[in-house]
């Protein structure tokens, strides 16, 4: 078995035979995790809509040459994630390029302020409001280091899959994520700090 049909769905053949009916079906199974990510990646509905079609028209104009060597779902990441990110650099010219190292800011290895969720009630924790301020802070990381949370943490994508879909080697990613999260408890630690005082 090939790993394009490692989850069943769908076989290289059915794929590249560009049936109709494998296309909606193909789109049907993966639009709604497609969409979620440009959704997080750009922030507004109508952009992540764009890039949703567009990752899809460029499948189906490549399916002819996808040779199964990833799955269907890694394949896809890597286009709309590609196009995510063109979409940025065009409307930030001066945004960084995902393959390019991130800078270690001074400090960021050892953040501020680290608090002790353990006795935090659940409720606080899985709140509307916490939920929110989690998504904002998700979108406050840098794109290089919220490309990879999102694939990683969000997504669920192996290490070895998020690095397929990013053109980086392992180390980078699980570099990436390591300072991703440590942004993430940081900014969480600021607002769960103010609740615990409270």
């Amino acid at each position: 078995m090939n790993k394009a049909s490692e989850n069943g769905t769908f076989s290289l053949e059915e794929l590249r035979s560009k049936d109709k009916a494998v296309l909606s079906r193909l789109v049907e199974t993966y639009s709604p995790r497609i969409y979620r990510l440009a959704l997080k990646m750009l922030v507004n509905p109508q952009d992540a809509e764009d890039i949703l079609q567009e990752t899809f028209l460029k499948a189906f104009r490549h399916l002819g040459s996808f040779d199964g060597r990833s799955s269907v779902s890694t394949w896809l990441y890597r286009i709309a994630t590609n196009e995510a990110l063109m979409f940025l650099r065009k409307r930030h010219p001066d945004l960084v390029s995902i393959d390019e190292p991130v800078e270690i800011e001074q400090g960021e290895q050892e953040p501020v302020q680290i608090v002790d969720w353990c006795c935090l009630p659940e409720n606080e924790l899985m709140s509307a409001e916490g939920r929110a301020y989690l998504e904002r802070a998700v979108e406050n990381l840098p794109h290089s280091l919220r490309v990879v949370f999102l694939l990683r943490d969000i997504e669920d994508l192996s290490t070895q899959e998020v690095a397929e879909v990013l053109n980086l080697s392992e180390t980078a990613v699980k570099t990436r994520l390591s300072r991703a999260r440590l942004r993430l408890r940081e900014y969480l630690s600021v607002y769960y700090g103010e609740r615990m005082r409270n």
